[in-house]
């Protein structure tokens, strides 16, 4: 009797292997796996896996930016792997663009729809992988990025327990703009507009405390004694209760003496010198240095 036919069992078995690989790998990687050319062929001949660069086979479902670093034979880096890691990016850095890194002998890169990065990384990476190291992530950001959106980018990654920061203080950047981010970053900001403001401040020469617990209620950022600062996110008050929460909130630190300020979104990110004339207008008149009642 001729043997049983179990290429479709194979072909199955393939692409579940393929996707706890994030739909991606190298012909040489499946291979290792202990799969045949047999197998491979037989799974691109019925559309279960598709060819991208000869070497390299896609599961139709695979993210469109591994596919795209497949395609030059790359990894997704700088805020196309941190978005894929589910990391705050500001809107003002948002790119079409797919941001790839390379190594320095790469060709055949298509230059529309991809954002080349030439420079390696602090990490070492795997020969056949489609996505940057964290530490790489991070260090294309910083390269790329301005300095308030590179940060909040970098905090995010602190936020998601991705990396830790006394992890990046000790990382060897061989980048300036990274060093400088890696001394600032903390896990204290909570939210990337947070982030934004304290950097601002910073640079300004002035100190922010951040999350301070007052009258059992945390302030977003707090100047001196008496100046507290708010901040309200893109997607802030989808209802009444929370603005009214919010009101209340601002009602009780003024009682107490404290002057409150409120951003929003947009002023942070798109108005910060009117945001920090606003703040340096109240020290000026020693908001931040007035008698209060509450205790934190």
């Amino acid at each position: 009797m001729p043997a049983p036919d179990n290429s479709a069992a194979r072909r199955a078995e393939l692409l579940t292997w393929i996707h706890a690989h994030n739909g991606v790998a190298h012909s040489s990687d499946i291979r290792a796996a202990g799969f045949t050319g047999h197998d491979i062929a037989g799974a691109v001949a019925v559309g279960l896996l598709t060819r991208v660069r000869r070497s390299w086979l896609i599961a139709p479902d695979c993210d469109k930016r591994r596919v795209a670093a497949a395609s030059v034979s790359g990894r997704v880096t700088c805020i196309s792997a941190a978005a894929l890691r589910g990391f705050w990016v500001p809107a003002s850095a948002v790119d079409e663009r797919i941001h790839v890194a390379v190594a320095g002998t790469a060709s055949r890169i298509p230059k529309d729809a991809i954002r080349i990065h030439w420079g390696n990384g602090p990490a070492p990476t795997a020969k056949n992988t489609t996505d940057d190291p964290v530490l790489n992530v991070l260090f294309h950001v910083a390269q790329c990025l301005n300095r308030p959106d590179a940060l909040a980018v970098w905090e995010s990654a602190v936020r998601k327990k991705s990396v830790a920061p006394e992890v990046l203080a000790r990382v060897a950047w061989r980048s300036t703009a990274a060093a400088a981010l890696a001394a600032v970053a903390s896990s204290l900001s909570d939210s990337g507009l947070e982030t934004a403001l304290v950097d601002g401040m910073r640079r300004a020469g002035v100190t922010v405390q951040q999350q301070v617990w007052i009258d059992g209620h945390p302030v977003d950022g707090l100047i001196g004694d008496s100046l507290a600062i708010q901040l309200d996110g893109f997607a802030h008050h989808s209802d009444a209760t929370d603005r009214r929460r919010d009101i209340e909130a601002d009602a009780r630190l003024a009682l107490r003496g404290y002057t409150v300020l409120r951003f929003d979104y947009y002023q942070v990110l798109f108005q910060w010198e009117q945001v920090l004339e606003t703040i340096l207008t109240a020290m000026a008149q020693n908001a931040h240095r007035r008698p209060v009642l509450a205790l934190r």
